[in-house]
């Protein structure tokens, strides 16, 4: 079966949106930092911790994760820093 949407590998990044985690108080200089940016073919890149375990067996009806597919996690702030960022259209 084909999806109408694949992740592109080869997409670059191109701006984060948001502020940088240090700025955020959400690392501690370690290589842990979540962080959103927008690629350059418009998609976008979650970092941020894999609970796809955790969630699993707790989903939504209307919810799945594909093989491919995780759940990923990021602080509220983070992505609330990054709300001016994101295009509307």
């Amino acid at each position: 079966m084909i999806r109408p949407w694949e992740a592109s590998p080869t997409a670059d990044f191109k701006r984060r949106l948001g502020k940088p985690a240090s700025e955020l108080g959400t690392t501690n200089s370690s290589p842990s930092c979540p962080d959103i940016w927008e690629l350059d073919n418009g998609d976008f890149a979650v970092v941020g911790r894999d609970l796809t375990a955790a969630y699993t067996g707790r989903l939504p009806d209307d919810v799945s994760v594909a093989q491919d597919e995780r759940i990923v996690i990021i602080p509220r702030v983070t992505l609330i820093a990054a709300r001016s960022d994101i295009p509307h259209a």
